[in-house]
């Protein structure tokens, strides 16, 4: 029997991914673009689970171009679309590019020739689902600070302002919440409606730019916001997508609280490790005695931070908390982690090795804001 709980969000249900990219080129940048776009759409059809690409022009406004392609699943074009690679191949098109949107749509239905459905991987009765959320998206940033500021970036962190939350008819910003585990910050967001405009509103708030500008001379990576190529490369980098949401279909505890826990996975595994850390939640969900009412897992290349709310404090079930629940999982948990990171040697079976691995992975909070309307 599956699981009970409401999986919102979730890039492992193995259907097939389309993309759409929404472009508005510069006047007059059209040639460079479909230039850079031939170099571009050469190179993504040699990486493994890409399907297909079209490139489109509105036959109303020269200017809006579309791009669409298709995967084989999510998890090989997050892997593409985060790699450095793909921030350097796609820096000469950006500069005939006056504005862009990215959106992410599985497949669940399709009318067409057998040979085309025949190549999705997806089981058929998977197919059938779809997911019910409550008009949530999640997203979150991570970058790191220079050695010996982390005191002086928390507090900055801490300190600011709450901006509106209300940022149209349809779009609200919902959390915010904000940890460290050393010099790493991971900042997630929760946005009822449209996430991008959410984000883009914002970034324009003076008590935000104001947060940003004061970490400025603290991070690891240089970034001007007043250049837009350099604040986006530095956002691009900083991305952290969520790839599973999950929350038991049972009424929250009273005191349940917001933690995050970092995972360091071994070189080229973090989207196993992430996968992992969602099965256990999925099945989570459905274990009236588990204390984690939801998860929200995120992941680029290897860092995955697992976003969980808990009832209760996280030692009193390390096991439960850090996701190690049923045979052999945390077996499989320690063949992905990266153990000199967390400093853990031996056996993940131990209780010791458990107690040390939690406290080694719960993460510094910093701000936990529901936002004001």
């Amino acid at each position: 029997m599956a699981p009970s709980g409401r999986i919102s969000q979730s890039v492992f249900d193995g259907s097939r991914l389309r993309v759409i990219l929404l472009l508005d080129l510069y006047e007059g940048a059209q040639q460079q673009f479909l230039d850079a776009y031939e170099v571009m759409h050469k190179q993504v059809a040699s990486i493994p689970g890409h399907i297909s690409d079209q490139l489109c022009q509105s036959i109303e406004n020269p200017s809006q171009w579309l791009i669409t392609s298709e995967w084989e699943s999510a998890p090989p074009f997050l892997a593409w679309v985060n790699s450095e690679e793909h921030v350097e191949i796609v820096k000469p098109m950006h500069s005939c590019v006056r504005d862009t949107r990215s959106m992410r749509y599985s497949v669940l239905r399709e009318t067409g020739p057998a040979q085309v459905a025949a190549v999705t991987t997806t089981p058929a009765d998977a197919q059938l689902k779809a997911r019910v959320g409550e008009g949530v998206a999640r997203h979150a940033l991570t970058f790191t600070v220079k050695p010996g500021s982390e005191s002086k970036v928390a507090e900055i962190l801490a300190g600011y302002e709450s901006p509106r939350a209300q940022v149209d008819e349809t779009t609200r910003l919902r959390r915010t919440s904000l940890f460290m585990h050393g010099n790493r910050v991971v900042r997630a967001v929760e946005v009822e409606g449209d996430l991008l405009v959410a984000l883009r509103h914002v970034a324009r708030q003076p008590e935000v730019r104001a947060v940003e500008e004061a970490i400025n001379p603290y991070l690891e990576q240089d970034r001007d916001l007043t250049d837009p190529e350099s604040a986006r490369v530095f956002f691009t980098r900083a991305a952290l997508p969520a790839v599973h949401h999950v929350t038991a279909d049972r009424p929250a505890p009273a005191d349940v609280r917001r933690h995050a826990l970092y995972y360091p996975a071994k070189e080229g595994h973090g989207m196993d490790l992430a996968r992992l850390l969602a099965d256990q939640d999925r099945a989570a969900a459905g274990d009236p005695a588990n204390p984690v009412h939801a998860s929200t897992v995120f992941q680029r290349d290897d860092i995955v931070v697992r976003l969980v709310d808990v009832a209760g404090e996280l030692d009193l079930d390390p096991v439960a908390s850090l996701g190690l629940r049923g045979a052999g999982k945390a077996a499989e948990l320690e063949r992905l982690l990266d153990g000199a990171a967390i400093g853990v040697e031996g056996s993940l079976e131990t209780e010791r090795n458990v107690n040390r691995l939690l406290s080694h992975a719960d993460m510094l909070p910093v701000t936990d804001r529901s936002a004001q309307s």
